[in-house]
């Protein structure tokens, strides 16, 4: 009796470990598989009112779903109906879009405290899926724990080495000098080489990825970042239905050491290419003369929702790429904010860029906290006003509401004051 028992412990044990195995293999992909359900690209729009990113580029994502959005309201404010359904999955549907995370292996157990906090406050009645790019092959601890925590699929994928180190252009030697001097000037990252590889590769290559190229829209996500506040709809459809195309939280001013010539190379591409820059541009933000001087504003990068087909424009690559031909990214320490920011400022009108108040966001050392305190309360924050930075002298977000004649959020002039 007693050996008949435990050989139906051993058979429940190994069904068991069959089926976790499965689980974690029909949740998880490498780059070297096809999807299984690859989203469909299209060929470039042709008709009247495309936008020039459709139109330039051969490999576009689109929206997969016609959708009629009146049959799905989003619960913008505490009034609108659905506001406090946030139990079980969202009914409506979903844009082709990803979140994308550059992490090492080391960094597992700091990226599942994010996954946690965007899981918690939002995908879990979304599910949308999660990339993950590595310039190292992933380790199964990372892809078990990860893929365990995201609701929707997880995609791994390994970083190509063209993407990930010295162009032949840059001359080593001056490289090297550069990283040492800035060592010595006690720049921050100044002397990092992989910091470096970092920036030029979220500036010009993450969108490139070939798991990338089955998403039109990406919401990057950091390891060790905080979402304070539930998220009560869908920022990627948003961003789709209101023709958004890139968007932040949290904008500041750049160490002016690390970009000497980043405004030299800007004119230099804006003399160039005088069909890349948007009538209705944001230069106003970017520069206090009218474009003589970069004022150092920059949004910050490490949270950003976008448009990735923007990202994919001629427009936008042909900055990527004067930039890259200058050799800033190596001869300075250029980072892929200001980049990013220069690009969105000149290259897109005003109206496609938009700042997520209700998105509460913290990456060390800085936090957005929603202005006022009843937005706060109906979005369950909690993060402390008085860490806010938005309002802070060493902020930039006051100069976007000014550029965009926007009122300030009530209650801007009372919170985070304290520095």
């Amino acid at each position: 009796m007693a050996t008949g028992t435990a050989r139906y412990v051993r058979y429940i044990l190994i069904t068991f470990f069959i089926l976790a195995v499965f689980y974690f293999v029909s949740n998880s992909a490498d780059v070297t598989t096809k999807l299984r359900t690859p989203i469909p690209t299209t060929k470039p729009p042709t008709k009247e009112g495309d936008s020039s990113a459709a139109k330039d580029s051969p490999n576009l994502a689109k929206i997969a779903t016609d959708y009629d959005a009146s049959k799905f309201l989003m619960a913008m404010t505490p009034n609108d109906p659905g506001w406090d359904d946030l139990s079980g999955i969202k009914d409506g549907p979903r844009m082709n879009a990803t979140f994308v995370t550059l992490a090492r292996n080391s960094d597992v157990w700091e990226i599942a405290k994010s996954i946690r906090q965007v899981e918690d406050r939002f995908n879990r009645r979304y599910n949308y899926d999660w990339v993950f790019l590595n310039d190292k092959p992933f380790d199964d601890t990372f892809k078990t724990v990860t893929s365990s925590l995201v609701s929707g699929k997880t995609h791994y994928g390994l970083i190509p080495e063209e993407h990930w180190s010295f162009p032949e252009w840059i001359d080593q030697d001056k490289a090297k000098k550069v990283r040492e001097d800035m060592k010595e000037a006690k720049i921050i990252y100044g002397d990092s080489i992989s910091y470096r590889h970092m920036c030029r590769f979220e500036s010009g290559f993450f969108f490139r990825q070939e798991l990338m190229q089955n998403y039109e829209y990406y919401w990057r996500v950091e390891p060790s970042v905080e979402l304070y506040c539930d998220v009560h709809y869908d920022p990627f459809r948003y961003m789709h239905e209101n023709k958004k195309k890139y968007s932040f939280t949290l904008s500041l001013y750049e160490y002016r050491e690390t970009i000497p010539t980043l405004w030299d190379s800007t004119k230099k591409f804006m003399k160039n290419h005088p069909e890349h820059i948007a009538a209705g541009n944001s230069m106003g933000f970017l520069s206090d003369d009218g474009g003589e001087n970069y004022n150092l504003c920059h949004f910050w990068s490490n949270f950003e929702i976008g448009n990735l087909n923007w990202l994919r424009s001629k427009a936008y690559i042909d900055f990527f790429e004067s930039l890259d031909q200058d050799g800033g990214f190596f001869y300075e320490r250029w980072g892929d904010a200001p980049v990013h920011t220069i690009a969105a400022a000149l290259m897109l009108n005003k109206e496609e860029i938009h700042f997520f108040n209700d998105i509460a966001y913290f990456h060390n050392p800085f936090t957005h906290c929603p202005t006022g305190q009843d937005v706060r309360t109906a979005l369950k924050c909690h993060c402390n006003p008085d860490e806010n930075f938005d309002w802070k002298g060493y902020s930039c977000t006051s100069k976007y509401f000014e550029v965009n004649n926007m009122e300030k959020p009530e209650g801007w002039d009372e919170e985070g004051k304290k520095d």
